[in-house]
């Protein structure tokens, strides 16, 4: 397996240009299904859940096109799919145990052909994340479901019906699916609790350029009114906020400072205003965000991860890892998924001081340094955390298992070396 080494103590400066959102980009693939016609995506980031994705869509039968484009002054993937008619409806065990995000197929090929046969999904084991919020929404919907060896095994006699759901959590996985299932149901669907994330509205904003009737984007009430057929459209997807929020947290590490290109700052309110509560000064500009950490002394804060709007999940590996050597103690508290602390003993190898409380909350007290040492990756944030702390710990970090970084980290060490940091990848031919 790859690695990469890291000699930290380089203070990043110059331009990261932000990727296609990897969280819209999936969802979105997958809407394709819906329609006989071809859709085109544009935007889409150069990752291996990208890849894992498109081919377990080439095995149900979709015919892929691709090609590399300049788009905002970046190099991204534009992917064409077409699914006149797909020759299976099975997404097996060994597409799906590479990437969670696989389950997004559930809800299109049911509602468009009656049948699915899904392998309980895999993925970053950061906890249970259980699909009794998709099953039961559409069972409830007129589906028949049966969990049977490892496969989710899905039917509908004609086409799904509306109903009135409310989900007990705010899913962005269920809010999704079933979005997509309602599309071409029968009747009318309204969705409580809905996850309002911004890959949320990119999602609506499709389906409705494709047909569909969707009302509700950036609320945690849906109604979706089901048609009988969508068309192919050609769709850009948003930029990544949480690659963006990742980029910010390295130049506030660093005390560098480095201009985000593509960053949207409307979907960063909550990790911006953590930045600037810490001491990093923070400007929004038209088309990108600049963070600068320069001469600033770097405070402690308290974090809790919440639904969105609220500070994602997704960035609280990478804001601990700032907190390790930040003046004074953060807690940090994790209200989203259980199991999604551990990144922490890697971080204390290098000698940050954590203590964690529960399951749910650590105690992080700011150290003046810390040591470079060999740490393993243990899921895709937990992953660049690590190599936050490599960036600024004394000698050299190697950090073990980046096939996770891989899955939604586009181009990591060159974005990292033009911008000033030390870090190679060394590929496991080279050992």
């Amino acid at each position: 397996m790859d690695k990469i080494k890291i000699v930290g103590g380089n203070q990043l400066r110059g331009k990261v240009y932000i990727s296609g959102a990897k969280n819209t980009a999936l969802p979105i693939i997958c809407a394709t299904l819906l329609s006989d016609e071809p859709s085109t995506i544009r935007n889409l980031p150069i990752l291996s859940d990208i890849k894992s994705l498109n081919l377990l869509l080439e095995q149900i039968g979709t015919k892929i096109e691709g090609k590399q484009e300049e788009l905002n002054g970046h190099t991204t993937q534009t992917f064409s799919y077409h699914t006149p008619k797909p020759e299976s409806l099975v997404a097996p065990y060994d597409y799906v145990r590479k990437m969670r995000a696989s389950y997004y197929v559930l809800g299109p090929l049911l509602t468009k052909y009656g049948h699915v046969e899904l392998s309980l999904p895999g993925g970053c084991a950061i906890g249970a994340r259980p699909m009794d919020i998709h099953l039961s929404s559409l069972e409830q919907m007129g589906a028949e479901i049966e969990i049977k060896n490892g496969y989710v095994m899905a039917d509908v006699n004609g086409r799904l019906h509306g109903a009135n759901i409310t989900f007990h959590s705010a899913s962005v996985g269920a809010t999704c699916n079933i979005l997509m299932a309602a599309a071409l149901a029968e009747g009318v669907t309204v969705i409580e609790n809905a996850a309002k994330e911004p890959e949320i509205a990119d999602l609506i904003s499709m389906l409705n350029e494709m047909g569909a009737k969707i009302e509700g984007a950036n609320t945690s009430t849906l109604t979706i009114t089901g048609v009988e057929k969508l068309h192919g459209v050609t769709h850009e997807i948003i930029n990544d906020r949480i690659e963006a929020g990742s980029y910010a947290v390295a130049a506030a590490i660093t005390h560098g400072c480095l201009e985000l290109i593509n960053a949207n700052a409307e979907h960063l309110q909550s990790p911006i205003d953590i930045l600037r509560k810490v001491g990093v000064k923070v400007e929004i500009r038209p088309n990108s965000i600049v963070v600068d950490a320069r001469n600033c002394e770097l405070n402690g804060v308290d974090i809790y991860t919440d639904y969105y709007p609220g500070f994602p999940t997704d960035l609280q590996a990478q804001f601990m890892a700032l907190m390790c050597v930040a003046n004074g103690a953060s807690m940090v508290t994790e209200n989203i998924w259980e199991n999604r602390f551990m990144h922490i003993p890697e971080l204390m190898r290098m000698g940050a001081n954590i203590n964690v409380h529960g399951h749910a909350s650590a105690i992080v007290r700011g150290v003046k340094k810390l040591s470079a040492a060999p740490v393993m990756s243990t899921d895709l944030r937990a992953s660049f955390s690590l190599v936050l702390a490599g960036l600024v710990a004394e000698g050299e970090t190697t950090v073990n298992r980046v096939y996770h970084l891989d899955r939604g980290y586009e181009a990591l060490e060159e974005k990292f070396k033009a911008v000033g940091a030390n870090i190679e990848r060394i590929k496991e031919s080279d050992e």
